[in-house]
C-alpha cells in the first residue's frame, strides 16, 4: 500500500484548536479556537472559551436594538485579537437564515450581520448562539508552522462542546472527546 491509504486532514475547518500547555501567547493561552476557515491562503477562527465581562445588552444598546433582559445578560466572548470592534455570531444551523449566514460544517453556522443580533435580542434567533467580538487569524503557512511546533492540539469540532458545555470546561471536554486528559500533558514537549 502506498501513501494513498493514509488519511490526512487538509483543512482544519470545523475543528477545534486547543492550546497546548506550552503555548505562552497571551491571546491564546488555554484557548479553544473553533476553526471557521482553513485553506492555503490562511486560517480564521473564533475563541469559544474566553468570556469578556461585557453583557450582550452593551452591544444591543450600542446598536440601538430592542431587547429582553434575559437575552441581554449573557456575556460576550473574546473571539480573538483581530478587529475587536467587529462581531461574529457562532450558532447552530437552523432553517432561519440571516444576511451573512454561512454553514461552517455539520450543525454549526456563522453569521456577522445585524439582523441576527436583532433576533437574538428578543429571543427570535437561533436556539444556541455565541456572540464574539474579534476573531483569530493566521497568514498562509503560519498555522501549519505553529502545528509543527506543537502549539495546538487539533480535534474535530462538536457543537455540544460549544453550546452545551460550561465555558471553563470546553478545553477539557474537547480533549476528552478524543480520549486525552489535558492535565496529563507536559508544558514542554519534544519532537521525535
Amino acid at each position: 500500500m502506498g501513501n494513498s491509504s493514509k488519511k490526512t486532514v487538509s483543512s482544519l475547518k470545523n475543528h477545534f484548536l486547543v492550546a497546548m500547555p506550552s503555548l505562552n501567547d497571551g491571546n491564546f493561552a488555554r484557548s479553544v479556537v473553533y476553526m471557521c476557515e482553513h485553506c492555503t491562503d490562511g486560517a480564521m477562527g473564533l475563541i469559544v472559551n474566553h468570556q469578556l465581562d461585557i453583557p450582550a445588552k452593551a452591544i444591543f444598546d450600542r446598536l440601538q436594538l430592542q431587547y429582553e433582559n434575559q437575552y441581554g445578560n449573557c456575556l460576550i466572548f473574546d473571539g480573538g485579537p483581530m478587529q475587536r470592534d467587529r462581531g461574529f455570531i457562532l450558532h447552530r444551523t437552523c432553517n432561519q437564515q440571516w444576511q451573512s449566514t454561512v454553514n461552517i460544517g455539520g450543525d454549526i453556522s456563522l453569521s456577522a450581520s445585524q439582523d441576527i443580533l436583532s433576533d437574538i435580542a428578543v429571543g427570535a434567533g437561533p436556539k444556541d448562539s455565541l456572540i464574539t467580538l474579534g476573531y483569530s487569524s493566521w497568514d498562509a503557512g503560519q498555522l501549519e508552522e505553529e502545528l509543527k511546533q506543537n502549539s495546538w492540539l487539533t480535534i474535530p469540532a462538536d457543537s455540544e462542546i460549544i453550546f452545551n458545555t460550561d465555558c471553563a470546561r470546553r478545553a477539557e471536554a474537547a480533549a476528552s472527546s478524543i480520549g486525552l486528559d489535558l492535565n496529563m500533558l507536559a508544558p514542554d514537549s519534544g519532537h521525535a
